[in-house]
């Protein structure tokens, strides 16, 4: 059984820094791309930033030079290091990741989230 779990997530003041991790588990897996999205309230889930097996990373426009996403292939983990945090990145994040286990179709596995804000 694959599960994600994501931690690191919590209240931080505006121009401050946070990151998450997401620990991937399961027996005879292969991880494909890792990525994290995000929901504020009312809003759709939109993506955050992704990595690929080979550490090939792409990240939204809103994120991109304050968010590096990073991940260790051993320890099937992926972490976004979060800087300069607005009020607008408040929302719940959720770790994201294409995951074939054994010889089955591949498939995108999803945690459960967690929460970030970003007030004074």
């Amino acid at each position: 059984q694959v599960q994600l779990v994501e931690s690191g997530g919590g209240l931080v003041q505006p121009g401050g820094s946070l990151t998450l991790s997401c620990a991937a588990s399961g027996s005879d897996v292969t991880i494909y791309t890792m990525g994290w999205y995000r929901q504020a309230p009312g809003k759709q889930r939109e993506k955050v930033a992704l990595i690929s097996s080979t550490s090939i990373t792409i990240y939204a426009d809103s994120v991109n030079g304050r968010f590096t996403i990073s991940r260790d292939n051993a320890k099937n983990t992926v972490s976004l290091q979060m800087n300069n945090l607005e009020p607008e990145d408040t929302a719940v994040y959720y770790c994201n990741a294409d995951i074939r286990v054994t010889t089955a179709t591949l498939k995108a596995y999803w945690g459960r989230g967690t929460q970030v804000t970003v007030d004074s």
